[in-house]
């Protein structure tokens, strides 16, 4: 979907966006650009006002992903939703589908959201994206990190995972993406919504959709790079991290753990009401803005 826009008094390229979930009155977000260093122009959303939270969303994810969180949350803060490089409506690059380079445009857009501390939220892959950043920027801008249902590195390591995954994408990509979102919920979704994220889901090529699925990091650097903050930490999760999320409360002395036993990996979309009201309690009773 394209968009023509004006350039803003913040340099940036500024369009509506109006979010589609059937049946509700919807806010209008906007959509807007800025370049990366390495010329990759990148997309976000956003709306509101008020202490902001940042969202990063999951492999190939679309930021729209995150509309329940903009049509609540927006009502008291402002909410901003990043489309990594070749998601969404970003570029899709011919390179950066690493560790570094993710971080580093997590790092490049802060500069557009103006000063003062933001909230950044991480979900699944962007769990490692927004660890990368805070590694890479340090905890300067960082009122409370959210991390939403990914390993950190802590505890025992999972069993070997995406072998089978990477054969099935490469043997019938639509195929497999197609089973992958439908398996992210654990309540019924319409056709037409899953439909609309499997596409967007296929927009880079598959090769550096398979790059992102293998960053080259041990796992003890994600577990590391959190413990190295001392601002508060949300880490929400469903029962497969259970595990690690009660070793983080246990261990970071500011951290939280918020278990989600009858929600799928995007617990945020499956639970929504649940999950906007504990974000709308850490940020105001718990993130450091000052």
């Amino acid at each position: 979907m394209g968009f023509a826009g004006a350039i803003t008094r913040r340099g940036l390229l500024a369009a509506p966006f109006l979010l589609a979930t059937p049946a509700r009155a919807q806010p209008q977000a906007t959509s807007r650009y800025f370049v990366a260093s390495d010329q990759t122009r990148l997309h976000f959303l956003e709306a509101g006002a008020g202490p902001t939270i940042v969202f990063v969303p999951g492999w190939c994810m679309p930021a729209w992903i995150f509309t329940p969180q903009i049509e609540q949350l927006a009502q008291r803060y402002r909410v901003v939703v990043l489309d990594p490089r070749g998601q969404g409506q970003s570029d899709i690059a011919r390179s950066g589908y690493e560790p570094t380079r993710r971080g580093r445009d997590i790092a490049e857009l802060m500069p557009h959201l103006g000063p003062g501390r933001v909230v950044v939220a991480g979900w699944s892959l962007g769990v490692l994206d927004v660890l990368s950043w805070l590694d890479q920027a340090g905890d300067a801008r960082l009122a409370g990190l959210v991390l939403i249902d990914n390993s950190v590195g802590e505890g025992d390591p999972p069993a070997a995972g995406n072998g089978r995954f990477l054969q099935n994408l490469r043997a019938n990509r639509d195929a497999t993406v197609r089973g992958f979102v439908a398996s992210m919920f654990r309540t019924p979704r319409e056709p037409a919504y899953l439909d609309r994220l499997a596409r967007d889901a296929q927009r880079m090529r598959l090769e550096d959709s398979i790059r992102l699925l293998s960053y080259a990091r041990p796992r003890e650097f994600w577990r590391d790079t959190l413990y190295a903050t001392r601002r508060p930490v949300l880490y929400a999760v469903t029962p497969r991290f259970r595990g690690q999320a009660q070793l983080v409360a246990q261990k970071h002395a500011r951290a939280s753990m918020d278990l989600y036993e009858d929600a799928g990996h995007a617990l945020f979309v499956d639970a929504a009401a649940r999950f906007n009201t504990r974000i709308e309690t850490f940020m105001a009773r718990e993130a450091a803005f000052t």
